[in-house]
Order: structure tokens, then C-alpha cells, then sequence
């Protein structure tokens, strides 16, 4: 089978590969339809952060049909169409009843890699797979985006908008403008916000997050970005704020967007060395967040608000490539050239 390949900073290749086999009583061997590139993934791509040179791709959504299943899997069966999440949770520990499958107590191999392939081995797929009704055929392209968004960013926003504790009639900023933050203001206006001020300076995303909700955008970084904050809340704050970058940048301004006594919604990977709490505890200003509840929020809310048409999500893809150009995926996305970069398996 194909595979994408991290071969070093700035090149990704496809090779030929082994097909993943069950090696697990509760694996499952997924062909896949359609997968991405997350904003994520290019951390390793411009140099950022370590990974080994010639190693799997760290793609980890996608939708796609089942091809086998382990012996231990009751709830999909061959031929299903489903929703893989980069997140693998058991549906039972502590956390995972407790809305937190991100943080699956039950398992260390919880988060999904390699995904960038025409087929992939599912781990620990009985609860945390989500079956979408009928097949690929019966979904139109836009359709198909939405329900690949399911698989993370339309997930990672509704959970800071969840741990931020959204809710009808708040006042909300949502820092970053990639396809997470975007979701991020899907997610604010499905919650019940009246007010969601987007903080982005790319016209291509400022037009999309106005047309999720968004009812302010603010283009200025920094101190300028926290002064139009507050003009625009009468010099209070957000009553909620999502951040969903992972820079310190971005978490310093998310923390100074909040009101006294706001939920700080964090979901961007943290990439910042420290952080001082100093500022927080003196605002009263609550931090929650961490990988997101994938299959607990497309379970309970988000796959019907795809497939009733009432949120759009996979509008978050601007650009497709077939996996042969998956190099000029990573390129488009990395040079801001696309918002989410769409792989459509053949």
C-alpha cells in the first residue's frame, strides 16, 4: 500500500509499504476514503520539533471503510463506513465516562499516527470508532469534508468550547484562525454565544469564521489585539476564551482576552517553555483543556449536526491533493496557502 513518509524537515514522500494486519483482538484495519494534513503535523515539517528522519507520517484522521476486524470487535463489522479519531478511548474508565476520552486511562497507545496511508491498523476501535449510516456514495464532497472534519478539528474546537464552558448568550474570543480555531467558532455559535470575537489576519479566514458565527474580527497581535478586545466588551473581557494555537504568543493573549473569573479553553499543542501562572491566579482565570473528547462529542452532538446540515465544518478544507502529492499538501498549508490541506485516497 501507499504511505506517506516524513523523510526530514520540509519533505514528505510516498513509499510503498506493508498492509497493516490485526495484531490485537480489538483492532481493525480501515481502508481509507479520505484524510488531511493538520496544522500539527507541520511542526515537524518546518524543523520545530524533533522527529526521526525516514519515520511514519504523524497524520491521524481520517473516515474510510472496514476492511477486518479483531475478535474483540462487536459494534462495526466489514464494510462499514466510520469515523477514525485520532483519539482511542475504552468508553469505560474514569475518564472516558467522564466526557475525557482524550485522557483514556485504559490505554497508552491512545492517540493515532501514520494515518497518511491507504490503509491503517486501528487500535482499541470497539467503542472509539464512530460508524457514519451508509457508504461514501450516499454523501456529497462537501458532505464527506464535514464528516472527515470529525475525526479532530471539529472535535478539538468543540472541546474548548466545552472546557471553557460556553454557553448561551457568553461573549466568546477564539485566538487562532487555523482550522481548529475556526471549528472553535463553529463550535461557540452551536453552544449559544451571542458575541464571538475571531482574532485573525488572513482575509480567506476572517471571511470563513464570519460566516460560522464570528460577529467581530480582530486583525492586531499583542497588546493592540487585548486593547480592541476590550473596546469591543466595554473594557471587561471574555467571558470565554478558546485557545487554539499552542504558542506563547497565543496564550499570553488568550489569558489577557479574559475577564476576571473566565474559563481559558486551551486545545492548541503547547509549544511555549513555560508559563506563569502569576497573572492568572490574581484574574481568577480558570486553564482547562488537552486532547480533545473525539468520540464522546461526535457520539453525542457533533455527527448529527453534520449530517442535519447544521453545522458545515469541512469548509475548513481548501485544498485537495491525491496522496502521491502529499509533500504539496504539507507545502500549501505551510506557506498558508490552504486553511486545511484534504487527501482523497483513490
Amino acid at each position: 500500500m501507499k504511505s506517506a513518509i516524513f523523510m526530514e524537515p520540509g519533505k514528505v514522500t510516498v513509499e510503498d509499504l506493508a498492509k497493516p494486519t490485526l495484531k490485537a483482538p480489538d483492532d481493525v484495519i480501515i481502508h481509507v476514503v479520505r484524510t488531511c494534513v493538520c496544522g500539527s503535523d507541520l511542526w515537524a515539517y518546518r524543523g520545530l520539533e524533533p522527529k526521526a528522519a525516514h519515520s511514519e507520517n504523524s497524520g491521524h484522521e481520517a473516515i474510510g471503510i472496514v476492511e477486518s476486524v479483531g475478535e474483540a470487535i462487536t459494534t462495526v463489522q466489514p464494510g462499514d463506513f466510520v469515523i477514525a479519531p485520532f483519539t482511542h478511548g475504552c468508553g469505560h474508565c474514569a475518564a472516558c465516562l467522564a466526557g475525557f476520552d482524550g485522557d483514556c486511562q485504559n490505554h497508552d497507545d491512545n492517540f493515532s499516527d501514520g494515518v497518511q496511508a491507504e490503509y491503517i491498523r486501528f487500535q482499541h476501535g470497539d467503542w472509539a470508532l464512530i460508524k457514519i449510516p451508509g457508504q461514501p456514495a450516499d454523501y456529497s464532497d462537501a458532505m464527506l469534508n464535514s464528516l472527515l472534519s470529525l475525526a479532530d478539528v471539529m472535535a478539538t474546537g468543540y472541546h474548548a468550547a466545552r472546557v471553557a464552558h460556553v454557553k448561551t448568550g457568553d461573549t466568546v474570543v477564539v485566538v487562532g484562525d487555523g482550522a481548529v480555531g475556526l471549528c472553535g467558532v463553529i463550535a461557540a455559535e452551536l453552544r449559544g454565544a451571542k458575541r464571538i470575537i475571531a482574532m485573525s489576519r488572513h482575509a480567506d479566514r476572517q471571511q470563513l469564521a464570519l460566516s460560522f458565527g464570528a460577529t467581530d474580527i480582530i486583525a492586531e497581535r499583542g497588546d493592540e489585539a487585548i486593547a480592541k478586545v476590550m473596546t469591543l466588551t466595554n473594557q471587561a473581557g471574555a467571558d470565554a476564551v478558546l485557545e487554539c494555537v499552542g504558542t506563547e504568543l497565543s496564550t499570553e493573549t488568550a489569558l489577557k482576552a479574559a475577564r476576571p473569573g473566565a474559563i481559558v479553553g486551551r486545545v492548541g499543542l503547547p509549544h511555549e517553555p513555560k508559563m506563569d501562572m502569576s497573572a492568572s491566579f490574581y484574574n481568577n482565570t480558570a486553564i482547562a483543556g488537552g486532547p480533545a473528547s473525539v468520540t464522546t462529542y461526535d457520539k453525542q452532538v457533533l455527527l448529527k449536526a453534520v449530517l442535519d446540515g447544521d453545522i458545515q465544518p469541512g469548509k475548513v478544507f481548501t485544498k485537495r491533493f491525491k496522496l502521491d502529492d502529499i509533500d504539496a499538501a504539507y507545502q500549501a498549508m505551510t506557506a498558508r496557502e490552504a486553511i486545511k490541506a484534504l487527501i482523497v485516497i483513490d
